[in-house]
C-alpha cells in the first residue's frame, strides 16, 4: 500500500496565496480550498487502498483465480514503483497539476475496471492500473504541497495528509468486510469509485487553469531512471506471473523477469546494497527484506483464511484494522519509551518480533489449530514493522548526510517495493511447487510461510551493519 510521505500565478480558487499573511494557517482563506481538497483526496485514497486489500482474497476466490492471487497483489506494487517515478518526472516537467489530476481520474477508472471484473486477469489489470495511479498521486500531492503553500506551512500540510489515513485505517477494512459479507465484493469497488469521483472533480477544479509555477527551471529531458524503473516494473510483473504456475511458459517468463530485476534493479539502489555493505546500503536492504516479509504475510494470511479456513470477510477486515493500530503502537513505543536505544538494536528487536509472527502463521496451518491463530500473525508482524520501519528511516537519513536525504528516501521506497515483489515471488513459487506435488493445501501454505524465515531472520543477523558508529 502506498502511504503519504513550488509560483506567482495560481488557480482561480487559490487567490493571492503568494501574498498571504505570515499568520495564515492551512484553513485560512488563501489555502482552505487546497487544504480541504488535498485532505479529501488523501482520505479517500487511503480508504480505497485499505478497504480494497482485505476484499481481494474474496474477489479472487469468486473469480476462480486463487492461483493468480499473488499476481493481483504484486502487480499493484510493481506499477506503483513506476507510477511514482513517472509522476515525479511529469511534475518536474510541467508542475503537479497534470499528473495529480490524471492520477485521480485514473483511480476512479481503475476501481470501475476492478468492480466489473469477469476474470482474474481483469482484476489484475485493474490493480496494475490502480498501482500506477497511486504512485502518481502520492508523489504529485507532495509536489503540489510544495507549490501551493509557503515553506513554513509545508510540514503542517504533510502532517495533515498523513492524518488523513487515520480514520481509513480504522474503519476501512472492517467496513469493506461488512459490505463484502452482506452484499458483494463488487459493491466495495463501485462504492469507492463513487466516493472518489467527488474529490477527483474537486481536484481538477482547484488545479484548473494555468499550471502552478515557480522560479525553478523545469526538467526538459527524460530521466534515465524512468526507463530503468519501467523495465524493472515489467520484470516484476513477469516474475509474479511466472511463479504463479508450474510449466515451461511460466518458467520462461519467471526467468525473463528475474533477468530484468537482477540486471537493472541495482541501478536504482545504493552501491553495495546486495552485499549489505555497512551504512546506508545495509539499511536500504533491510527495509526491503522486512517490508517483503510483512507484505507477503498481508497477502497470504487473508488468502489462506478465506480460501481454506472459510473465515468471514468481516473478520479479515478486523484483522487488517488491528494490524494498522498495533503498527502505530509499535512506532509510538520505539519513539517514546525506547528512544534511548541505539536504532540498529530496535531493528533487531523488530526483526525478532516479525520472525515470531512468521512462526505463528506456520502454526496457523497445522491441523486442529484454530483459524484465528493464523490471523494473529498479521498484527504481530505489524508490531515488528512498527519498530523497524521508523528506526530504519532514521538510520537512512543519518547515513545519507545533508543534501542527500531525498536520494536516500527514494532508495528506501524503491527497496521497499522491490523487497515486497521479491519475497512475495519467493513465497508464491514455494506455494505453487508444493501444490504441484498434491500436498494438502494448508500444508502448502505452511511451507510457503516457512520460506519467509530466511528474509525474516536476515534483518536480525545483519542489523549491526546499520549502526551509525561504522561511519
Amino acid at each position: 500500500m502506498t502511504r503519504p510521505t513550488d509560483s506567482p500565478e495560481l488557480s482561480p480558487l487559490l487567490p493571492e496565496i503568494a501574498a498571504a499573511d505570515d499568520d495564515s494557517g492551512l484553513f485560512s482563506r488563501p489555502y482552505v480550498a487546497a487544504s480541504v481538497t488535498f485532505l479529501a483526496t488523501m482520505f479517500l485514497t487511503g480508504f480505497a487502498a485499505l478497504a480494497v486489500v482485505p476484499t481481494l482474497p474474496t474477489a479472487a476466490e469468486a473469480l476462480d483465480g486463487v492461483a493468480l492471487f499473488p499476481l493481483v497483489a504484486g502487480c499493484f506494487v510493481a506499477a506503483g514503483m513506476f507510477g511514482g517515478v513517472l509522476g515525479g518526472h511529469w511534475a518536474d516537467v510541467s508542475g503537479a497539476r497534470r499528473p495529480l489530476a490524471a492520477g485521480m481520474v485514473l483511480t476512479v477508472l481503475t476501481l470501475l475496471v476492478a468492480a466489473s471484473s469477469t476474470s482474474i486477469w481483469q482484476l489484475a489489470a485493474g490493480r496494475f492500473l490502480d498501482g500506477l495511479a497511486a504512485g502518481m498521486v502520492a508523489v504529485s500531492v507532495n509536489t503540489a504541497i510544495g507549490e501551493a503553500y509557503p515553506e513554513r506551512l509545508q510540514p503542517r500540510a504533510l502532517a495533515l495528509m498523513s492524518a488523513g489515513w487515520i480514520v481509513p485505517s480504522l474503519a476501512g477494512p472492517p467496513l469493506a468486510g461488512l459490505v463484502t459479507e452482506t452484499w458483494s465484493w463488487r459493491a466495495v469497488f463501485y462504492g469507492l469509485a463513487a466516493l472518489t469521483l467527488v474529490p477527483s472533480l474537486a481536484m481538477i477544479v482547484v488545479l484548473r487553469g494555468r499550471a502552478w509555477s515557480d522560479d525553478r527551471p523545469r526538467e526538459t529531458t527524460a530521466r534515465p531512471a524512468l526507463l530503468v524503473t519501467l523495465a524493472v516494473s515489467v520484470g516484476a510483473a513477469l516474475g509474479q506471473y511466472g511463479v504463479s504456475g508450474w510449466n515451461v511458459r511460466h518458467a520462461v517468463l519467471a526467468g525473463a523477469g528475474a533477468v530484468l530485476l537482477v540486471a537493472l534493479a541495482p541501478r536504482l539502489l545504493p552501491v553495495g546494497t546486495w552485499r549489505s555493505a555497512s551504512g546506508l546500503p545495509a539499511t536500504v536492504l533491510l527495509r526491503g527484506l522486512s517490508s517483503g516479509v510483512f507484505f507477503t504475510l498481508e497477502a497470504f494470511v487473508p488468502l489462506m483464511l478465506v480460501a481454506e479456513r472459510k473465515v468471514d470477510a468481516v473478520v479479515i477486515g478486523l484483522v487488517f484494522t488491528s494490524a494498522a493500530v498495533v503498527w502505530a503502537a509499535g512506532s509510538w513505543v520505539q519513539g517514546r519509551w525506547l528512544d534511548g536505544w541505539p536504532r540498529h538494536r530496535l531493528v533487531g528487536v523488530g526483526a525478532g518480533v516479525q520472525t515470531a509472527a512468521v512462526a505463528v502463521a506456520i502454526a496457523g496451518t497445522l491441523p486442529g489449530v484454530p483459524a484465528l491463530v493464523g490471523a494473529a500473525a498479521m498484527p504481530l508482524a505489524a508490531v515488528g514493522m512498527g519498530m523497524m520501519a521508523p528506526a530504519l528511516t532514521v538510520l537512512s537519513l543519518a547515513h545519507s548526510g545533508p543534501g542527500r536525504q531525498g536520494q536516500a528516501s527514494g532508495a528506501m521506497q524503491t527497496s521497499q517495493n522491490l523487497g515486497q515483489i521479491a519475497v512475495l515471488g519467493l513465497a508464491t513459487a514455494v506455494l505453487n511447487v508444493s501444490l504441484a506435488f498434491k500436498a494438502p493445501h494448508l500444508a502448502c501454505y505452511g511451507v510457503a510461510f516457512g520460506a519467509l524465515l530466511v528474509p525474516g531472520v536476515l534483518p536480525l543477523v545483519l542489523g549491526g551493519r546499520t549502526r551509525l558508529e561504522v561511519l
